[in-house]
């Protein structure tokens, strides 16, 4: 997925990363509307889902969604997320979180959407992020129409 963003140099999208609990998920379990987006999406972009896995519920959550989930361990997630991005190559990611473990993961990413739903989010998430969505419908659909992105984040 290419977006030609006026003002910036145009951007090859190749993979999505997410958070799962408080972005794709709401106590666990998937929020309405996320799986066909992530199905859709899949097609266009590797989806990746990175979590602590809280819940214990990402596998199950996850099934049947073309996507590699990574489970990271509870001990310093931000850096494990920012790394996860590093090694798959952060010129070409578009991350979307709202938790502060999901703040350097935004910073790496070619682009970074912060989102505001039930769980809340982490105000200094939302200055690091290139979108700010109230949901991760929108978000996602966002992705899917990508002139509302360039539209979003022109100068």
């Amino acid at each position: 997925m290419q977006i030609a963003i006026p003002g910036r140099e145009p951007i090859e999208l190749t993979h999505l990363v997410l958070d799962f609990n408080g972005t794709l998920a709401e106590d666990g379990a998937l929020i309405d509307g996320v799986r066909s987006l992530l199905q859709t999406l899949s097609a266009q972009l590797h989806v990746h889902v990175i979590t602590a896995d809280t819940f214990g519920s990402v596998d199950l959550a996850m099934e049947g969604i073309s996507c590699q989930v990574y489970v990271i361990n509870t001990l310093d997630q931000d850096k494990q997320k920012e790394l996860y991005i590093n090694n798959i190559g952060r010129n070409h990611v578009i991350a979307v979180g709202n938790g502060r473990n999901d703040v350097l993961m935004l910073q790496a990413a070619a682009i970074g959407i912060a989102l505001i739903q039930k769980e809340g989010a982490y105000a200094p998430l939302i200055m690091v992020a290139d979108v700010l969505c109230l949901s991760i419908v929108d978000a996602l659909e966002l992705l899917l129409n990508p002139l509302r992105l360039k539209a979003t984040l022109r100068n």
